[in-house]
């Protein structure tokens, strides 16, 4: 194998490891939570660029037309309850389909209790929240920005339902989109079909051309900088490859062929607000959804390509930089001394067993940080493709 000759037998083993997740599926959990298997549609779709072949539901296939549908409504503010944003107002291309925000901010000014959460191979996701197992599907992840009333998103509701509708029936263009889109419709301008449109976009938006991936393809070179971050995150020193060993750099995937999709989610020590294991009101994790004192403060851990672009990081967009994540998880948690949330994360007592103080040198957290900006797809960030239609 290439890395066994270069870099030593310890990284080369850990490096085989996380690509047979990509090919077979055989992650596990990882510890820190839960895990949920979910069975699911086999649509088929070719293999993506040496990623394997994406799921996808067999109840809304493919179609260019729906494809063009799709981008346009997700770039479209007409489509929020006042008229004043759209998907991508919490989703920018440039920043990898987040925000650019500690919290996301919604149609009427209220202020989401989370970060928003990048759109990059959406498409192989098994959940698709930070924290709620049963949004397997972006058809129903949807319907909660778009309908949500706490907090308020999109901002769509029983009075406005009607009159968001009518803008798209009474523009002949998006009339022209949804009925070719949906040919066999006699009336195309649906709230399922919108649906149905964007979640056909989004699962179109593959990242996988980053210099790491050029890298795989030996089609660039890593620096050594990025060679001995790349070594730190594949082994068990720095470990991140346990949470983030997939080729979509999580642990959290499905794809065709796959024959159990695990859901884990982790406390990683970010909060103890009571000396309990406590987290902030509402942002408690799985908690919210089963009640079980073990679930507090479990979130997913999301995917880290392109993730030198979409800070700030966590769930609650608390942490600003690279930098101060890998000091965060190289303490073993997150001491807060003073105010509402004061309290030592690193004595959580839900905190995953994967979380233990990692001795990092300044070097080692620059070299981690660099091979972490190896998983920018700068192609991504400005394909044409994925950009405002309007």
């Amino acid at each position: 194998m290439y890395l066994l000759s270069r870099y030593g037998a310890t990284c080369a083993t850990i490096f085989a490891a996380s690509l047979l997740v990509a090919a077979c599926g055989a992650g596990g959990s990882g510890g820190g939570g839960p895990s949920a298997t979910h069975n699911h549609g086999t649509a088929t779709t070719p293999a993506l660029n040496g990623f394997p072949a994406p799921v996808v539901s067999a109840s809304n296939p493919s179609t260019e037309e729906k494809i063009a549908l799709g981008r346009h409504l997700f770039y479209e503010p007409r489509l929020s309850g006042n008229g004043t944003q759209s998907c991508a107002s919490c989703h920018h291309q440039d920043k990898a389909f987040t925000d650019g925000r500690a919290l996301a901010i919604g149609s009427t000014g209220e202020t989401h209790p989370r970060n928003a959460q990048g759109l990059a191979n959406v498409v192989y996701h098994a959940t698709l929240t930070w924290a709620n197992p049963a949004l397997t599907e972006l058809e129903r992840q949807m319907e909660v920005p778009m309908f949500g009333e706490n907090p308020v998103e999109m901002g769509i509701n029983d009075k406005n339902r009607a009159e968001v509708l009518n803008r798209f029936k009474q523009d002949a263009t998006y009339a022209n989109l949804f009925k070719a889109a949906f040919p066999k419709d006699s009336d195309p301008v649906s709230y399922a079909n919108i649906i149905a449109a964007i979640s056909t976009f989004e699962r179109t938006l593959i990242s996988s051309d980053s210099k790491y991936d050029q890298f795989l393809r030996k089609e660039a070179s890593l620096n050594e900088s990025e060679l001995r971050g790349m070594n730190l995150f594949m082994g068990e020193k720095a470990e991140c490859f346990h949470c983030h060993g997939s080729f979509n750099f999580n642990d959290q995937t499905r794809f065709q062929g796959l024959a159990q999709v695990d859901t884990p989610f982790h406390n990683t020590g970010l909060y103890n607000i009571d000396g309990k294991g406590g987290f902030p009101f509402p942002n408690r994790g799985l908690f919210e959804f089963t009640s079980r004192p073990a679930d507090m403060g479990a979130f997913r851990a999301p995917s880290l390509r392109n993730v030198a672009v979409t800070g700030p990081y966590m769930h609650d967009g608390s942490i600003m930089t690279l930098k101060e994540v890998l000091d965060f998880y190289a303490a073993g948690g997150r001491q807060i001394a003073s105010g509402i949330y004061a309290g030592d994360g690193r004595t959580n007592p839900y905190k995953s067993d994967l979380i233990t103080r990692i001795n990092l040198t300044d070097q080692e957290k620059i070299d981690l940080i660099n091979f972490l900006g190896t998983l920018t797809d700068e192609k991504f960030l400005k394909n044409p493709k994925f950009s405002n239609p309007h």
